[in-house]
């Protein structure tokens, strides 16, 4: 299963509001890999609590004969081509694509300074990543922990505001 988390809290000059830049990103995502399952729209709060902008967050499940870097890198230039800049950790952001699980595949470099980290090394954490998780993926277990989505949410939930769009 690969899965992978989508989030925006701007809005995008050219396709307006972060849920229609989510939406525009899928379309590019499809072309490098298909689409199998997406999650409906959260609104969260950001993490760490700043006075950005609500986020707008999906999780969507693909295929792809891609490898995991090869398709990170993809997920990169769908960012650049819709204007992301790194600039620092938690800013604000147009389109944020993060590619939380492939295949269940653990890397033994667990630093997100130094590459491609998998699983997400904060996907245990986040409530907007674990609940479009669990939605579509009941059955998705956390490669390091074992643990479900709905196990790891309920620890989470109550901290970091999160509502259905």
């Amino acid at each position: 299963m690969i899965l992978i988390g989508l989030g925006a809290n701007l809005p995008h000059p050219v396709h307006g509001e972060p849920v229609d830049t989510l939406a525009v990103a899928i379309e590019c995502i499809c072309e490098f890999a298909s689409l199998r399952r997406q999650s409906g729209w959260y609104q969260t709060a950001p993490v760490p609590v700043s006075d950005q902008p609500w986020f707008v967050n999906a999780v969507i499940c693909v295929e792809t004969d891609l490898s995991a870097p090869a398709l990170e890198a993809r997920l990169h230039k769908v960012e650049h081509a819709f204007g992301r800049v790194r600039r620092e950790k938690w800013e604000a952001r147009l389109l944020d694509l993060d590619l939380l699980d492939f295949h269940g595949e653990v890397t033994e470099n667990r630093n997100q300074g130094a590459g491609l980290v998998l699983p997400h090394p904060q996907i245990e954490f986040r409530a907007f990543v674990l609940a479009p998780i669990a939605e579509i993926a009941p059955e998705w277990r956390h490669p390091v922990s074992g643990r479900a989505a709905d196990d790891l949410l309920q620890g989470q939930a109550s901290a970091q505001p999160i509502r259905r769009l």
